[in-house]
């Protein structure tokens, strides 16, 4: 490989991340007006709360996957809204999407009509189901910690309301969006080289050869509990290294950082549970949609 071709996988890859972060900036300076809003809003109607968690979730705040599994744990909302909630989580899948500024733009509307119905849907099974061995207690008063303060994923306070207008609705945006181009930038000269120095038919002939594992390989990158997967997930349907079905797999079963919080402070018994509702869920989808529209 020559300087020449070093040099211009350095420019594409620096290009096209500074158009993701550019986009990403923006769109999430236009969400983090509305996160404290939705979330009070998901409290206080507990009945249709599925339907909400699901729309709520489909937001690329970080923030929601985090208060979805506090009003949980304190017996705010029922498994099935979690799980929907968790299902429906987009993280930065949209705005990457959007930014992709190609034919994969498409994508985004049609992620996000998947997710929010497979989400409602699965919630609304689960609630049915559990429901049927014990009836949940939504006590919405007297509840311990109600005034916690949680943590974002760069450890911003998603609900504090002395913080500043400036740092919850710019600085916390652009650091965010900052760590997201530093991501897409890392992943793109990773696979900039390695296609460089491997060659794209060696490539495409191992996916080829593992594309029937690639929903399941997609969901076990989905269950690390960082913005960053949702990245690695959707960066690599745009360069059509995986289909849009292990994409999808990947993608639902992502929660973000809520599911570190729902790990290390739910006392209940529901967790393993909660995990393997969501990862099933997500495997079963995605090899439904390879094998209607192949891998």
């Amino acid at each position: 490989m020559g300087k020449e071709e070093v040099f211009e996988i350095l420019l594409d890859a620096l290009k096209d991340s500074l158009i993701v972060f550019a986009i990403v900036l923006l769109l999430h300076i236009i969400f983090s007006l509305f996160e404290n809003k939705l979330s009070g809003r998901l409290k206080d109607n507990h009945k249709i709360n599925p339907l909400l968690g699901s729309l709520f979730g489909l937001v690329p705040e970080c923030g929601f996957s985090i208060i979805g599994s506090d009003l949980y744990i304190k017996e705010h909302i029922t498994m099935g809204t979690l799980v929907a909630i968790f299902l429906s989580c987009s993280d930065e899948a949209i705005p990457l999407l959007i930014a992709s500024h190609n034919e994969k733009s498409l994508y985004a509307l049609i992620l996000v009509g998947t997710k929010f119905v497979v989400g409602f849907l699965i919630g609304y099974l689960v609630d049915l189901v559990y429901r049927k061995r014990k009836e949940i207690d939504l006590h919405l008063h007297n509840c311990k910690h109600e005034d916690e303060i949680h943590t974002g994923c760069c450890h911003h306070k998603i609900d504090d309301e002395k913080e500043s207008k400036v740092d919850k609705y710019l600085l916390h945006p652009l650091k965010h969006s900052l760590k997201i181009f530093v991501y897409v930038l890392i992943i793109n000269l990773i696979f900039g080289f390695l296609i460089g120095f491997i060659g794209e038919d060696n490539i495409s002939n191992f996916i080829e050869s593992n594309k029937y594992l690639s929903p399941l390989f997609s969901c076990l990158i989905g269950l690390i509990p960082n913005c960053a997967s949702s990245v690695i997930i959707t960066e690599l349907f745009i360069m059509n290294n995986i289909s849009f079905g292990a994409c999808l797999s990947g993608l639902l079963v992502n929660s973000g950082l809520g599911l570190i919080y729902l790990i290390k402070n739910n006392k209940k018994k529901t967790t393993i549970p909660i995990l393997l509702i969501c990862f099933l869920s997500s495997l079963i989808i995605g090899y439904a949609v390879c094998l209607i529209f192949g891998f």
